[in-house]
């Protein structure tokens, strides 16, 4: 698939992640996905924020932990808005709550840090210099964002408020779905509706921005959060080099729709998953929770 040069509001367009020891972190995902990353701070400043990019286009970032904030590491979703300060204002008139008011972020844009009803945080980005990520959809990029909701029906009514989402349940599991996303992808890459019927997608998945998947209680308390997946060409020597980086094989390689995939947390504790497609596993039967000890 071609460059992203921006979004249309509603879609899942950066992901980042707070990390108590960035220079940690950047060395782990450089290792692991070939990252080449760039602190993009002005010289002196106390925090830093490394980009990371493939053959020159960005993917993703870590930053430091913002001052203030809990030491926890974790990745962290934003989604695209025409308007910052009008996207938060939505998020609280359906339920949610601004958990930071909209700010500048020198030229780049602005954002606002939000959470659901359920408190799943997740930041909405006004574009300015910054046009989310450019490169999606290969191994060592962002491919899919997905909520993890202890209660689903609220969930729907939220971001079917916020960002007009609706639902579309294929044996993937369900998906947050936006009427006309297919449409602007096809633009950008013609041919994709008829890619997708080859391959046995099912109607409307080209209008897929993100999947949601329940917290399955079992005694242990994980709050809903949103969950990053990046593309690899192997999991199952992904979740190997992830070991002998550091990190944690959460969930070891396994056989989902579509894919196969794991759950790493890298040695800082932040958790992603790595996927890769398998159109062969398509008719492997999906899980239809997610255990809350496995986020």
């Amino acid at each position: 698939m071609p460059e992203r040069d921006g979004y249309i509001p509603g879609v899942p367009c950066w992901v980042d992640s707070s990390h108590p020891d960035p220079e940690a972190a950047v060395a782990f995902y450089s290792s692991l996905f070939g990252w080449d990353c760039e602190d993009v701070m002005p010289p002196g400043a106390e925090s830093k924020y490394f980009v990371a990019r493939i053959r020159g286009g960005d993917v993703a970032a870590i930053g430091s932990t913002p001052a203030g904030a809990p030491s926890t590491a974790t990745w962290n979703t934003y989604i695209w808005a025409d308007s910052a300060d009008t996207t938060a204002s939505k998020v609280v008139g359906a339920g949610g709550a601004v958990l930071s008011e909209a700010f500048d972020v020198m030229d780049a844009g602005r954002m606002a840090v939000c959470a659901d009803p359920d408190g799943a945080a997740f930041c909405v980005w006004q574009a300015s210099q910054h046009r989310g990520a450019r490169i999606v959809n290969e191994p060592g990029a962002l491919v899919l964002n997905g909520l993890r909701a202890r209660d689903k029906e609220t969930a729907r009514s939220f971001y079917g408020a916020v960002f007009g989402w609706q639902t579309l349940t294929i044996d993937a599991g369900e998906m947050w779905a936006l009427p006309g996303y297919g449409d602007h992808l096809e633009r950008s890459h013609p041919g994709l509706r008829r890619q997708m019927k080859q391959l046995g997608a099912p109607d409307g998945f080209e209008d897929v921005v993100a999947s949601l998947q329940a917290i399955r209680e079992n005694g242990q308390a994980a709050p809903p959060h949103w969950v990053v997946t990046f593309a690899t060409d192997d999991a199952d020597a992904i979740a190997r080099r992830a070991s002998e980086l550091g990190g944690n094989v959460v969930l070891a390689p396994f056989d989902a729709p579509w894919a196969r995939n794991t759950m790493i947390a890298d040695p800082q504790g932040a958790t992603f998953i790595a996927s890769k497609f398998v159109p062969e596993n398509k008719d492997v039967a999906s899980p239809t929770e997610t255990a809350v000890n496995s986020t």
